[in-house]
Formats: C-alpha cells, structure tokens, sequence
C-alpha cells in the first residue's frame, strides 16, 4: 500500500534564474529533466533581486514577460512570478517555504546546475533547503570538479540513485542528473544583441522577437 501512494505523489520540478534572458540552455535540460522524473509540473520562477550576483540590467518584470513567451506554447511549464513582489533578495529558502506551504504532500525538485550546487554551502540558510525539496543537480557529460568538504559531507545519505525514489519522500534527497551539454549563454547572447548579431535557434523564438523588438540588451532598433 505504501508504495502505490509513493508512486502516486506528484513531483513538481522548480528552476530558479535571473534568466537574463531565458534561452535553451535553460529550457532543454530542464526539459529532460521532466521527462526523466515524469513531472507532473516543471515551475520557472524568475528572480526578483538575485542575492548571489548583480542586479541584471533587465528589470525583473520584463524579464518574467521574456520567460512567460518563451513556454507560452508549452502546456507542462508554468512561470510563478512570486519573487517579483517580494522585498529583500530573493532567497531560494523562502521561496520553497511558501511553496511547500501550498503543496504540502507533492515531492518538490530543485533543479540547479553542477556549478551551482558546487556553490551551495554560500546561499542563504542552504542546509535547509533539503527540508522542504529534493535537489536535482544537472551534469554535463565528462566535467571534473572536486566537491567542497562540506557539501561532501552533507551529501552523505542524501544520494537518490534512481528517479523513483524522489517520490518516497517529499524532500531530502539529491538526484545527479546528466544532461545534454548546450554551449549558450545569457552572457554570450546579450553580447551578440549589443552588437546587433543574431540570435535566432539560441532562445525560444516568441521571446526572440520580443528581445528584437522592444530592443533589449541594445539590440539596434530600426
């Protein structure tokens, strides 16, 4: 009986970003990621004050309007703008608590990148955040990093070797998952827009043609 309510969870995947701009670098592997975990809901939440960077040069709005056109035409994606109308910096902590909060039974999956999750010991409050979700950490084939200590440490029993068993639990657990390798770039994209180049197959094509034309990242204007 009880693994029938396991299988039977739902399993919601959520990938935080300033995505400044979303492009596939983003969108496929989180894709794949879908499809292996068979989520019932891959949730793109745009991040209003980024606490590990700068402020993108995007406002946060426009850039949740590049989001919301880029999986317009997508019925498995959601874009939750909840970060937006928050004040401070948008903590990842206290966006899966309000997310638990509303969905208290469904096995919740933080998707981040390798680099990322190497970098986990430096985001606020971060050993909590395997309360409230499941950490799916996307690799690319062949890359080598050795782990900080401490997030060797915390790993040790986390380790989820089969994507069954993010639906055991609610949270908890760390799923490596490799993913096609894309060579994109925001940074490499904003580039190209600056100088008035392409970049046509590198981001969903609705929210090219916004980019071009209300000329983001001063991309020309005709």
């Amino acid at each position: 009986m009880n693994s029938g309510l396991h299988s039977a969870r739902r399993a919601i995947g959520i990938l935080g970003g300033t995505f400044d701009p979303i492009h596939y670098g983003h969108l496929r592997p989180a894709e794949e990621v879908r499809q292996a975990l068979m989520l019932s809901e891959l949730r793109l939440i745009p991040a209003g004050k980024p606490p590990h960077r700068g402020q993108p040069s995007t406002a946060a709005r426009a850039r949740a309007d590049l989001v919301r056109a880029a999986v317009a035409d997508d019925p498995n994606v959601t874009v939750d703008d909840r970060e937006l109308y928050r004040d401070g910096p948008s903590y990842t902590l206290d966006t899966l608590s309000d997310l638990r909060s509303e969905m208290p039974d469904d096995a919740l999956c933080l998707i981040v990148g390798r680099d990322s999750f190497f970098s986990l010991p430096s985001w606020y409050r971060w050993r909590e955040l395997a309360d409230l979700a499941h950490i799916v950490v996307t690799e690319r084939p062949g890359t080598v990093r050795e782990m900080p200590e401490a997030l060797a440490e915390w790993m040790e029993g986390r380790l989820a070797h089969i994507p069954e068993a993010l639906r055991e639990k609610q949270a908890g657990r760390v799923f490596l998952m490799p993913v096609t390798p894309l060579a994109i770039s925001a940074t490499g994209i904003r580039r190209a827009l600056a100088t008035g180049r392409s970049v046509r197959g590198l981001m969903p094509e609705e929210a090219r043609r916004r980019v071009v034309a209300d000329g983001f990242y001063g991309y020309p204007q005709l």
